[in-house]
């Protein structure tokens, strides 16, 4: 990029804080709209909710701001690489998006096409779409390389149902073509796609895997998304809790990166609701190497009716004296156990937890809802947890990351 072009996306930062989210919402309809067969691969509900165009503009905002040393950005480049090889994304769909992406640019602000700042867009894009490229490229060329791993959709079929909690119901996969599977890293996910009625259409939605690696099957751990006020149902979380066994659904690789670095090193486990299915899967790979170093791991959710896997928990404390937990659940019943099935009842607080359970030089792994993961991140600092010990993943289309 010329200086010249890199001035003019820096002076379109004031435009993209205040309209960013307007542009990227009338780009997402016009991609969907001159190319429906994209609607299979973009997750429609977080289209319907709005919180694809809220990511994609916080994403394009960061990358203005940063255009001078992009560099900055390759954590998040490489979280959301993972997510698009988990979709089948590929270098030619680039084009489709940079097409749409400066049309709208330009139709959004009323300018042509001819317009320096299209062009200065259009180089920046094209940098960006590079690098995003190159590091999909090494992600799939290591998939290919991954005894039992492939490329794409893979036909599986539900083995077992197994219900968790009023919520949770977690689905045992496997391979329709009864081929091997990869030993994948605890905490990656997997994506799957499934028929929904509703829509007329295949939709994709990212699982985490909620054990470790298995000889014959993957098993994710799905809650059930109702209607909750003005949140409509999930589409796909819906359509999977009626599916019955034997179906057959897409499913892509794992990927991820987020996931178990050290089994080595004493770790500390905290999860808001679901988000303890790679906690989950992270445990699991730790009693596989018969738990190495104590462990620590902290749940919360409203009460033992959505506490999925609580005696699972219970039964691996029992064996395992290096195990400690603590749970708090927000709103407990009346017949919910405290000192049996609860630590506390309330929001969980890590100030006031007991230092034992929290050592300074443990690996923390932090998995829930945005403002639950922001809360834990800045009591654990406060601490005096390292923040680069303090490894993060979050739902829906955006994350925090370590």
């Amino acid at each position: 990029m010329t200086p010249q072009q890199i001035d003019l996306v820096k002076a379109t930062v004031p435009v993209l804080r205040e309209n960013g989210v307007a542009l990227t919402g009338y780009f997402y309809n016009r991609m969907l709209g001159n190319n429906p067969d994209l609607k299979e691969t973009f997750n429609m509900g977080h289209q319907r909710s709005g919180a694809q165009a809220q990511a994609l503009a916080g994403a394009v905002l960061a990358y203005a701001e940063n255009i001078e040393d992009p560099s900055v950005l390759l954590p998040v480049v490489e979280l959301i690489a993972h997510k698009h090889v988990s979709l089948n994304i590929q270098a030619p769909d680039y084009n489709i998006v940079g097409e749409n992406l400066l049309h709208s640019i330009s139709e959004v602000l009323s300018i042509s096409m001819d317009d320096p700042l299209i062009g200065a867009w259009a180089a920046a894009y094209g940098q960006l779409a590079d690098l995003f490229i190159s590091t999909e490229k090494a992600i799939y060329d290591q998939h290919q390389q991954t005894k039992g791993s492939w490329l794409g959709w893979r036909n599986f079929k539900i083995a077992k149902k197994v219900v968790e909690s009023d919520e949770i119901t977690s689905f045992y996969l496997q391979p329709v073509d009864g081929g091997a599977l990869p030993k994948y890293e605890a905490g990656q996910y997997i994506s799957v796609r499934v028929f929904v009625e509703e829509l007329g259409l295949k939709q994709p939605r990212q699982y985490t895997l909620s054990t470790s690696p298995q000889a014959d099957y993957l098993r994710i751990s799905v809650k059930r998304e109702d209607q909750k006020g003005d949140m409509v149902p999930g589409w796909v979380s819906n359509t999977l809790h009626s599916l019955p066994e034997g179906s057959e659904i897409e499913v892509s690789a794992p990927t991820g990166n987020f996931y178990l670095i050290d089994p080595n090193k004493r770790n500390v486990f905290i999860s808001g609701g679901v988000g303890l299915t790679p906690m989950i899967a992270m445990l699991n790979q730790l009693v596989t190497l018969d738990m190495p170093q104590p462990v620590t791991f902290i749940h919360a959710c409203r009460s033992k009716q959505v506490h999925a896997m609580h005696q699972h928990i219970q039964d691996l404390k029992a064996k395992y004296p290096r195990l400690s937990t603590f749970t708090a659940y927000e709103f407990p019943h009346p017949g919910d156990k405290l000192g049996e099935d609860y630590d506390v009842a309330g929001r969980l607080d890590l100030s006031s937890m007991d230092s034992a359970l929290l050592p300074v030089n443990a690996d923390y792994y932090l998995c829930g809802p945005m403002p639950f993961m922001a809360e834990q991140q800045k009591a654990l600092v406060a601490r005096g947890i390292p923040a680069e010990n303090i490894h993060s993943e979050a739902f829906g289309t955006g994350g925090v990351k370590h």
